[in-house]
This record gives structure tokens, sequence and C-alpha cells, in this order.
């Protein structure tokens, strides 16, 4: 059965690209923004540490020079009166005899603002190596995090002190947290803006093919009633007047097609959908047999076989294998065997057969038989006025490659061609292929 539920699946196909093109859209946004985030962020980052290690550096420089030894006596007095020392968070002034740890004077605000005497010798033993300004990290006694500064201080040609400077690095991280949210908060509402944007212009640029869509159903909805009405009225002229059987199975004949074409059209047109229903394909492949017109010159050999599929268009399928060969396997009423077996249905005709070379040719469309030396698919070697519409098989395969099967010729045994065509039986693999041909719309011949 064909389903023809709103939407149809071609106008779904374009909402989901529509989707995708606002999440391309919105993820291209989000993607450069986070990259200039965090650019900025990591700049401001190391702007902020140079700018604290500039400030602690220079404090504990300036410091250092307003002491000095004399005759082996460290005067720190001018720190009482330094406008350095009195803006210093934490400053304290490290001093040793060589060999010894360091003694700390001068300490302000206190010495549980210093970090314990462990870290203290370390930096101590850092100016001593590098005898120039050294810069650290290292938490108070406390366990306040600050950022130090430790100048050296000379006693001659040796270092005989060091002035400590110590900032804290709560002020500077908070204002750098203040940034990193304001930040998110603005790259969080610009991609929402491009998504916006971006759903708007996919849905303008869209709408044109939306319309062109529309049309074609409306087109392919009118063609097909145009195209029944007169046909349901001929047959009934047909049948009035007496007309032989032969004119009532090409009316027949011709209403199946024009409806098998129409509803190709429209499923390639994504207008309308395949819906695949577990079904009984032996019975399915009995019945469409015994409505042919011939019928009693085709046989049906089956078993009890269960497929996922379309009824309508497999039995189109078989009517169609079974018509060719009909009116190509041979002189009229020649014998036609249909065998059904799990995933398989076998049309053999006696005809003369198809060359190797031109097996796959007359599955397409357009391809029809010609006078002369005809085989089962309407392929003849000969020339001259062609015959039958071209889409029989071609329509035969597509129903085929829409069940997620196949449909292929073959030479029969002792004589004749074989018609084979496949469906899948596992029904997970089934379910798959009716997901896949939802989604899809269709699979072309």
């Amino acid at each position: 059965m064909i389903r023809q539920d709103s939407p149809s699946p071609a106008v779904a196909r374009l909402r989901r690209t529509r989707r995708l093109m606002t999440l391309l859209f919105a993820s291209t946004t989000a993607a450069c923004l986070v990259v200039l985030a965090t650019v900025a962020i990591r700049i401001d980052a190391g702007s902020r540490r140079s700018g604290l290690d500039h400030e602690v550096g220079s404090r504990a420089v300036g410091l250092s020079r307003a002491v000095w030894f004399d005759a082996g006596t460290l005067h720190l007095e001018p720190l009482r009166e330094d406008e350095l020392a009195r803006g210093a968070q934490v400053s304290a002034v490290l001093q040793a005899i060589p060999g010894e740890s360091p003694s700390v004077r001068n300490v302000a605000p206190g010495r549980s603002a210093l970090p314990g005497q462990d870290r203290l010798d370390q930096v101590w033993q850092r100016v001593l190596e590098e005898q120039d300004t050294v810069l650290l990290s290292a938490p108070s006694s406390e366990g306040g995090r600050l950022r130090w500064a430790a100048a050296p201080v000379w006693d001659g040609d040796r270092i005989g002190a060091a002035v400590l400077v110590g900032t804290e690095l709560a002020r500077s991280e908070r204002d750098h947290d203040v940034l990193v949210r304001w930040l998110a908060l603005g790259c969080t509402a610009l991609v929402c803006c491009a998504a916006a944007v971006g759903h708007l212009l996919s849905g303008r640029a869209m709408r044109p093919a939306l319309r062109g869509l529309g049309q074609q159903e409306q087109f392919l909805a009118e063609a097909a009633h145009e195209l029944r009405t007169p046909l349901a009225t001929l047959r009934l002229v047909v049948e009035r007047g007496g007309s032989s059987d032969e004119a009532l199975r090409l009316v027949d004949r011709l209403s199946r097609l024009v409806t098998g074409l129409l509803a190709r059209a429209r499923m390639e047109a994504g207008a309308q959908r395949v819906d695949l229903v577990p079904l009984r394909l032996d019975q399915l492949v009995e019945t469409t047999v015994e409505e042919l017109p011939d019928h009693e010159s085709v046989t049906v050999s089956s078993e009890p076989v269960v497929v996922l599929g379309d009824p309508d268009l497999l039995a189109q399928a078989v009517r169609n294998l079974v018509e060719n060969a009909q009116r190509h396997g041979g002189p009229a009423g020649s014998p036609v065997e249909v065998t059904v077996t799990p995933g398989l249905v076998a049309v053999r005709d006696h005809g003369a057969g198809v060359p190797l070379a031109d097996r796959e040719r007359v599955f397409a469309r357009g391809v029809t038989g010609a006078s002369g030396t005809t085989s089962g698919t309407g392929t003849a070697s000969g020339t001259g006025a062609a015959s039958g519409t071209g889409a029989g098989l071609a329509i035969a395969r597509w129903v085929a490659e829409l069940h997620h099967g196949t449909a292929r010729l073959a030479d029969a045994p002792g004589g004749g061609l074989l018609a084979e065509l496949r469906l899948p039986t596992d029904p997970a693999r089934a379910s798959s292929s009716s997901s896949s041909h939802e989604g899809r719309g269709t699979v072309g011949a």
C-alpha cells in the first residue's frame, strides 16, 4: 500500500535539510566563537599575569634599592617611610649568613602572611642562584594564594639579603572569571542569533523548492485523475459495445500501466512513500496470476513464503514479468511456469532467450522489443517496429530495488528464459529497507 500522509517524504527531506543547515550554521558560528573566546581568555590571563608580575617585581626591586648594608649591618629604616612598602599587601626582608637558613625581618602585615619556612628557603636559594629578581607563586601560611617577587640586596660582592613582596591572586582571578562569564554569555547569545538567522535564511531559500514540490504533486494528482477517468469510461464503452475480450484486456492493461507509472512518478518525486507490511508472497503471486486474462497457460508452483512488502507494487512486478513471458516467450498460448520459493519469484518461458550482452540493457527505461525473433523480454535479434512500452521490466526492477531486492534474467534449464525477482526474507533487513525508503522516497531503477 502507498501512504499519502502529510508531510510527503520530499517535504520531510527538505525540512530535515533545513534543520541540518540551521545546525551547521549554528555549529560553525559556535566553533568560530569558541576559538575567538579561547584566544581572548588566554590573552587576558597572560596579560593579567604579566601585569601582576611587573607590579610585584617593580615594587620588590624599588624596595631592595631603599635598604643597604653598612659594615655588615642591614639598614631597614627607609622601609618605614617608603610608599612602596606601605602599598604592598605583603612584604618582608630575608637575611642570612652564608650556609644558614634566612631569617625574616620587617614583616608586614604579619608572619602568617608569608609562606612556610621550607618555601622561604627555596626562595632564598633561587635568589642566590639567579642573582636577580625571582618570581613565583606560593601560598601563605594561612592558605591564601599569592604571587611573590624577591629582589636581592648586595653586601659587597655577595647577596646578604632579599626583599620579598607578595600580592594576592584572588582579585586578578575574580576579574578574569567575570570576563570568562561574560564571554560565555555573549557567545551563547550570538550562537542563538546565528541559529535563528540560519533557520530563517534556509527557510527562505527552500521556499521555491517547496512550491515546486507542491506544483509537481498537484500536477501528478491531476494527471492521475485525468488519465484514470477516461480509461474507466473507455472500459464501460467497450463493455457496452460488446467488443472482444482482447479489447477489454488491452484497456485493463493500459489502466494498470498508467496506474503503475503514475505511482512510480509520485514516489520518485517524493510525493508518496512505500509502506512494507508482512504478506504471503505465494498467495499474492497466485492471486495475481489468476487475475490475468490468459492465465490458463500459466502454471504456479509455490510454497509458503512471508516477506515484508507492498502488495500492490509486488503484484505489479509479478504481473509485468508474467505478461512479458506470455507476450514474448514463444507462440500465443506457450506455457509459462511461475515458481515461488523463499525470497524468490521465478518466471520461466520457452522463447528464444536474450543475448547475455543485452540482459542488463532490457531493464532500462524505454527499451522495447522488436519484431522478429523475440525473447521473453521483448528483445529481438531482428529489426522492425517496436512492441510494448519498454516499462515492464524497468518497473519490475524498480519494485525489486524498492524492496531491497534484485531482478535479473538468466538462462532456463533446457532452453527458454528465466526472469527472477529476489526479495529479502530477513525481517530485520526488510525493516531496515522500509525505514530507508521512507526517508528517501524511492530507489531509482
